[in-house]
């Protein structure tokens, strides 16, 4: 089965593709497959790289490179929420440790799973360059939460259980 990108992915990549000389459209890989993850339930098959690689008419090389170098990209299903937790030497210092074992305590999985309902992934990461506010996560790749505690790792929880 092959995979469409939506007429309104389309157009967001498209602004980005405006934002850089016609010749340049590897420069647009990095959003267009975030944008594109986003459509595919938060991660990217290979029709949906394939797809992204024949929008911007890149070999599919090019696109793959990125896909699989930078760790905000999915490359296998995920669940709806992915937290990511930075554990570089700054949040490690500030109690990213114990921030850790308190989501793995609440969510009841260990990094790198999904929860058995597949509402949330969570994952380890290196540095997300907001040491100024270590211990922090980001959820799908958009949203940050920095000087995170146990109480703000539970009130997180909270909102995004709300969420469809």
């Amino acid at each position: 089965m092959s995979f469409m990108i939506a007429e309104n992915i389309k157009q967001k990549i498209d602004y980005w593709l405006s934002k850089y000389p016609a010749d340049r459209k590897r420069s647009a890989i990095v959003e267009a497959l975030l944008l594109v993850q986003e459509q595919n339930q938060g991660w990217l098959s290979e029709e949906a790289m394939n797809a992204v690689a024949s929008y911007l008419d890149l070999l599919p090389i090019f696109v793959y490179e990125v896909a699989t170098f930078y760790d905000m990209y999915e490359l296998k299903p995920i669940g709806q929420h992915k937290i990511a937790i930075c554990t570089n030497l700054s949040c490690q210092l500030r109690g990213a440790e114990k921030i850790v074992e308190h989501f793995k305590a609440r969510l009841g999985v260990g990094l790198g799973e999904t929860t058995a309902d597949g509402k949330f992934s969570l994952r380890e990461v290196e540095c997300m360059a907001a040491c100024d506010g270590a211990p922090m996560c980001q959820v799908d790749d958009r949203k940050c939460y920095p000087n995170l505690t146990q109480e703000r790792v539970d009130e997180l929880l909270k909102e995004l259980s709300k969420e469809k």
